[in-house]
């Protein structure tokens, strides 16, 4: 576990109740103080490192919020927050969509396929 350097990417997760989507913002630390790492966003952190548990080992709690960690970036935390940003943009598209009966009907048949070919799946697995 070390203090934060300028330069340093983070990564924090927001989440709203457990049916909410997990919401990763990121940012880079560009100043430092006595006991501070300011991030590009503004955001302050006590720049001394703690167990988290939830998201990663070890987190940065935020001034005057010791509740809210910020995380050191990784690849695996980069590649979690795709998946998450995908789920939210198909999740949004679906939401604002209006649908015309010929969509819905395609639709429809797309998922009848796949229910097809899943059933055939574990009816051949089973054999």
């Amino acid at each position: 576990m070390r203090e934060l350097e300028v330069g340093d990417k983070v990564y924090n997760v927001k989440q709203d109740g457990f049916g909410d989507f997990a919401r990763y913002s990121f940012s880079e630390v560009v100043k430092l103080t006595k006991t501070l790492a300011i991030l590009k966003n503004g955001v302050r952190l006590y720049n001394q490192p703690r167990a988290s548990y939830i998201i990663e080992d070890v987190g940065y709690c935020v001034s005057r919020q010791k509740g809210v960690h910020w995380h050191l970036l990784s690849l695996k935390a980069i590649r979690k927050a795709q998946i998450e940003n995908e789920k939210i943009a198909a999740y949004d598209w679906f939401e604002s969509k209006e649908f015309t009966l010929k969509e819905k009907m395609y639709i429809y048949e797309q998922f009848k396929k796949l229910a097809e070919e899943s059933t055939a799946a574990k009816t051949h697995n089973y054999s």
